[in-house]
């Protein structure tokens, strides 16, 4: 018998607020435990450095889909207006503000 509890894979939701950088870490880290990630970019337009470089490979190896609200991203990543971003919270198992 597996004595490991049966863990159901997730829908999370990493909101991308204050910490890009981090965000991004957070939501590749939480693919390892089998969930279906995805990360919105909010706020203001993601700075371009090496440190968030590394972290936007970081999503694409995971498989963590990215999204934002901020409209001079729009050419980049599929752009969420309101209603689409309630829709995508409320399709979350978890959403996590970072």
């Amino acid at each position: 018998m597996d004595s490991e509890p049966h863990r159901a894979k997730k829908r999370v939701l990493v909101l991308a607020r204050r910490e890009h950088a981090e965000a991004m870490r957070v939501a590749a880290g939480l693919t390892i435990l089998g969930h279906a990630v995805r990360i919105v970019f909010m706020d203001r337009p993601v700075a371009e450095s090496p440190e968030n470089a590394s972290g936007a490979e970081l999503l694409e190896l995971s498989g963590v889909e990215a999204k934002t609200t901020v409209a001079e991203m729009a050419a980049e990543l599929p752009y969420l207006d309101a209603a689409a971003l309630g829709a995508a919270l409320g399709d979350a198992d978890a959403v996590l503000s970072v």
